[in-house]
């Protein structure tokens, strides 16, 4: 039963308080629109947002990609400038590109970064040296930075308060359908259902974009899933200040990860646990595969994978897991383009979806609110979905 006491109207009504959600939230209402947040955790950032490497890209992860690259070049600025303060830059960060099973090689590499315009430089011996030069054929210096999933979550609710968004955490909506002030969002929170009636709905619930959707008998977005593992890890003294990636095919990365004192660690083989394709066909949603438990974890396939580059790899000591849903366009199965969706008027007038694929690319999704152009934007052109 749907309760009065619960019945609110809003301009906005955005479900999911990630990242993109939350600054979606004080995006609208610094145009002065009344917004409702609504996110199912007790916190917010505490699920996708939280759980990645915390990478802030700046385009050398998409050598394949020269539009990701440029289009990750200019959003790494502006993330700095705005979330500074959240963000850690004090480390040394490196490159190495393996000799076989790199899609690309050091030349290429480097030509990459000096289109984009991204730093790059020949690492010094004292690093180079790190790696086994049978496997590896280049590294390389270059700036990149991690941010603080901590310190972000507390800057975006301040923000929030500031900017009045009402935050209901702990609250799921459970349905959306046409209703008198355009569409009735149905939401139980502190055990009460009741209805938010809104101009507009954002679905900003990243992996879980369909479940609103399915729940409210609309159609599915096709999306593309990986239950991937982010092992925290102790790294020796040699690799305290150092963020290292190895590319570009089936190898990892290690990096500072900032509100802990360990590093993340991840690896292309042994990072996906999990892979699927949510459709209409196949409708296996991310949440039940969560509510299945957390596997065991592969940190030891990583670090005896990764030692053959890295020596010190053998130092690195485990000291936990984090496990998330991973979610991209099954278009980009086979290519690094890391699109963002905005599809507007998802199946209800009003009604739309978002989905974030990097958390400095949400500069892209609020430029293309306040300017649309179409539903999928993509770092080279914008795009139908």
């Amino acid at each position: 039963m749907v309760s009065a006491q619960l019945a609110t109207i809003r301009d906005v009504a955005i479900v999911g308080g990630g990242f993109f959600g939350s600054m979606i939230a004080c995006h609208l209402a610094a145009r002065g629109l009344s917004v409702l947040l609504v996110e199912r955790e007790q916190r917010l950032l505490d699920r996708a947002s939280h759980r990645n490497q915390a990478r802030v890209h700046q385009g050398y992860h998409y050598p394949r990609s020269l539009l990701t690259g440029l289009r990750s070049r200019e959003n790494y600025r502006r993330f700095l400038g705005e979330f500074g303060e959240c963000v850690h830059t004090g480390f040394e960060k490196y490159y190495a590109i393996g000799r076989e099973f790199s899609k690309v090689n050091g030349a290429q590499f480097e030509h990459f970064c000096r289109r984009i315009g991204a730093p790059v430089a020949e690492a010094p011996s004292r690093v180079s040296g790190l790696f086994d030069r049978g496997l590896i054929e280049s590294v390389f210096r270059v700036e990149e930075a991690a941010f603080d999933a901590r310190k972000l979550a507390d800057l975006v609710w301040r923000r929030l308060k500031s900017a009045g968004v009402e935050v209901w955490t702990g609250a799921e909506a459970t349905g959306v359908q046409a209703g008198p002030a355009g569409l009735s969002l149905e939401v139980t929170h502190e055990g009460i259902t009741g209805r938010v009636d809104a101009n507009h709905v954002y679905n900003c619930t990243y992996g879980d974009l369909n479940g609103l959707l399915r729940a409210s008998g609309l159609p599915l977005i096709p999306l593309r899933h990986e239950l991937a593992e982010i092992a925290l890890v102790q790294p020796p003294p040699e690799l305290a200040h150092l963020g290292v990636t190895v590319m570009c095919g089936p190898f990892f990365s290690l990096m500072p990860f900032p509100s802990t004192p360990w590093h993340s660690f991840s690896h292309v083989r042994y990072t996906p646990h999990a892979g699927w394709h949510e459709s209409e066909v196949a409708s296996l949603s991310p949440r039940a595969v969560r509510a299945m438990g957390e596997p065991a974890s592969r940190f030891e396939s990583m670090r005896l994978d990764a030692l053959r580059y890295l020596g010190l790899a053998a130092q690195l000591v485990h000291q936990k897991s984090l496990f998330e849903v991973k979610t991209i366009l099954p278009a980009n199965d086979s290519d690094d383009g890391r699109p963002i969706l905005l599809r507007r008027d998802c199946g209800l007038s009003g009604l739309h979806c978002v989905l974030g694929a990097k958390i400095d690319n949400i500069h892209d999704i609020l430029d293309e609110i306040d300017c649309p152009s179409g539903s999928l934007i993509q770092p080279d052109k914008v795009r139908a979905a």
